[in-house]
């Protein structure tokens, strides 16, 4: 079942309209962002020490919206992302987990921009549940 909304969501992602070439990378549930494209669509600097990687969503009943960053081939279900808003941290703290991959944020980099283009994973996501 959850194969088949994964090809479900895919295809009602390509199937829509882009603005900007970061929209063209959206997968299902995650986003592929890179040091080289990220200036196109973000005004602040690329946050990550690895040239790619995924930005996903997640959701915790008790805390909302969890956004996390793995490296580009990370990206597996025993792999854990680095956290980047504070549902991930409180979620991952609550079962005592943490990240896995390797250290991924830049010293002092800003990460509203990775942060809010996860929260658009979330908004893609609940977009494509709600139409099924």
């Amino acid at each position: 079942m959850s194969r088949w909304l994964t090809v479900v969501a895919s295809l009602a992602i390509i199937g829509c309209g882009t603005a900007s070439s970061e929209d063209e990378t959206y997968g299902s549930g995650f986003i592929v962002v890179s040091e080289e494209t990220w200036g196109t669509d973000h005004t602040t600097p690329y946050p990550f020490t690895v040239p790619e990687g995924e930005i996903s969503c997640g959701f915790h009943p008790a805390f909302g919206r969890e956004v996390y960053f793995q490296p580009l081939g990370y990206s597996n279900e025993s792999n854990i992302g680095t956290p980047l808003n504070k549902a991930a941290v409180d979620s991952l703290k609550q079962s005592n987990m943490s990240s896995n991959v390797p250290y991924s944020i830049k010293e002092g980099a800003d990460l509203s921009d990775a942060i809010q283009a996860g929260l658009r994973v979330c908004d893609e996501q609940s977009d494509i549940l709600s139409k099924l």
